[in-house]
């Protein structure tokens, strides 16, 4: 079992930028990939990014790519989101999550947490 806890969520006004953390314990951190998702309200969650399980890699959704930085720190069993350039449309709840391998499809990964809300007004 890994357990996933986000943090850093938050209200920003528009142009801004927040860092979102999810701090896993259980198993090896390293052994997994891992990925943020967002859900925004009365939508279906959707992929943002994921990196694999050494940071050497990183893939982004459109939507994000340039904006969004994913990294991780596994002395720290740690995944962080930075998040600039805000826009009012990335208004939701960010959840990271731990699976196998890189991946953009939900049911690839194992694990998930809880989410932390990002709140961007224009």
């Amino acid at each position: 079992q890994v357990q996933l806890v986000e943090s850093g969520g938050g209200l920003v006004q528009a142009g801004g930028s927040l860092r979102l953390s999810c701090a896993a314990s259980g198993r090896t951190f390293s052994n997994y990939a891992m990925g943020w998702f967002r859900q925004a309200p009365g939508k279906e969650r959707e992929f943002v990014a994921t990196i694999n399980w050494s940071g050497g890699s990183t893939y982004y959704a459109d939507s994000v790519k340039g904006r969004f930085t994913i990294s991780r720190d596994n002395a720290k069993n740690t995944v962080y989101l930075q998040m600039n350039s805000l826009k009012p449309e990335d208004t939701a709840v960010y959840s990271c999550a731990a699976g196998k391998s890189m991946a953009t499809i939900i049911s690839w990964y194992d694990y998930w947490g809880q989410g932390t809300q990002v709140t961007v007004s224009s």
